[in-house]
């Protein structure tokens, strides 16, 4: 990842570009109320703090309507655009998401001034732009995945002599799929302890299985936009889950955990492997919240049978709804929500800023924090070979018919093949009915 040179900073609430004021922002909105759906969850709240900061700033007043996960989140959002309830103004939004529904919020370039948003790294202004229209601002919540490890587990001498007795290579932190899920059957002592964990139902499943699909040199959709997971890759992908899965290696609720569920898993200091997101960095290793604090060491993703890292990427923002009634004001919000203040608060726990001033700031911080640095390293590593998911408006569907299927194969319920073909039929459906095929 390249660090440009920052192009504006935010001084006093106004942004300045050399010495020009091009806006002043937040601004002012007394008597107004913004109402505002937002993605809930502990790694959030910090950020939401500093609404009333901009209440007092600017005399409006937020209301939070609903606070839930981004997959609920999802499903309310269609329903509202089902009954024509969206006068509500600004919504969490996610980069795999927003292509669904580019249609129900506002350009933000429109909005807001271009020094406003000239701080931002251009790649996710550009992924967050469709059918011409900046759909949402990026927070620090840019997304790519790598290991936590309980590092006393890889220093136990007497684990190294069992496990290369066993597996007939030295223990170390996983650097493929193939030694994660060694290493993962080694350490598990089921129902105290375990291996590894993954997320289980919905787009977190089928995001991990896509992208390890690809890590073993399969694709998602060919060329034709076609469902083409039901390969020889897809069967080694999935067979994955399933050994770990039938080893006892994994918790047996894995197949309804989602992100929370693996943040405070591997924090519980029951779990030896977690690959996760960066959101959860500070978290793991602060003693207040977590088992394993000072005992977690950072990996970068592992890689597949062809050779590539894994490297599903995305990354969270906001957005403001087309029949908000002050866009302004919700503007204002967005802004001061995804600012360098607000940046550097985020990314102080760990996850990755989406403004190259904040990327400088917490690259000088990490020089004198090693564990941090560390998994910076990991995660610029992943960074390099990030990808997003297929720019479809139908992701999300598709992955709701899929799985289903997945979980059908890990539980055992249906063998891998006959899941990955009725999955593919599945999407193929939903690729169909969306004139998309």
């Amino acid at each position: 990842m390249k660090f440009l040179t920052t192009t504006a900073l935010v001084v006093g609430g106004s942004i300045v570009a050399g010495t020009a004021i091009a806006q002043e922002l937040p601004g002012t909105f007394d008597g107004v109320t913004v109402q505002a759906k937002l993605i809930g969850g502990q790694q959030y709240e910090a950020l939401y703090a500093r609404i009333a900061e901009w209440e007092a700033a600017t005399g409006a007043t937020v209301e939070v309507i609903s606070k839930k996960n981004h997959f609920e989140l999802d499903r309310e959002i269609k329903s509202d655009i089902a009954t024509g309830q969206l006068g509500w103004c600004v919504g969490s939004n996610h980069s795999s998401f927003a292509p669904q529904y580019p249609g129900i919020y506002a350009d933000l370039r429109g909005l807001l001034p271009e020094d406003a948003l000239a701080d931002f790294v251009p790649a996710t202004l550009d992924a967050a732009t469709l059918e011409d229209k900046l759909v949402m601002l990026p927070r620090a919540q840019f997304d790519v995945s790598a290991v936590y490890y309980q590092k006393s587990l890889y220093e136990d001498e007497e684990n190294k002599t069992a496990f290369q007795e066993e597996y007939g290579y030295d223990l170390a932190p996983p650097d493929t799929w193939e030694q994660l899920s060694d290493q993962a059957k080694f350490f598990a002592n089921p129902p105290d302890f375990y291996g590894t964990q993954y997320a289980g139902k919905e787009e977190a499943i089928v995001g991990r299985f896509y992208e390890m699909l690809l890590s073993n040199g399969g694709e998602y959709l060919d060329a034709d936009g076609r469902p083409a997971f039901n390969s020889e890759a897809g069967a080694t992908t999935l067979q994955w889950f399933v050994d770990l899965y039938e080893a006892g290696a994994v918790p047996n609720g894995v197949p309804n955990y989602l992100w929370d569920d693996l943040g405070q898993g591997f924090a519980s200091g029951t779990v030896a492997i977690d690959h996760d997101w960066p959101g959860w960095m500070g978290f793991f290793n602060d003693s207040a919240s977590s088992k394993v604090a000072g005992n977690v060491g950072v990996a970068p993703p592992p890689k597949g049978t062809s050779g590539a890292r894994s490297g599903w990427s995305g990354f969270h923002g906001f957005s403001v709804t087309e029949d908000c009634g002050n866009k302004e004001a919700a503007a204002s919000l967005v802004w001061f929500l995804t600012n360098e203040d607000s940046q550097k608060l985020e990314s102080s726990a760990g996850p990755l800023p989406t403004r190259n001033s904040v990327w400088e700031h917490v690259i000088a911080e990490a020089q004198d924090d090693p564990y941090r640095a560390e998994a910076l390293a990991a995660f610029q590593t992943a960074s390099e070979g990030a990808y997003p998911v297929p720019r479809t408006p139908s992701w999300i569907e598709i992955t709701n018919a899929v799985y289903p299927e997945l979980q059908a194969a890990i539980l055992g319920d249906k063998s891998v093949q006959d899941a990955l073909d009725t999955a593919a039929e599945e999407a193929t459906i939903v690729l169909e009915d969306a004139g998309e095929l």
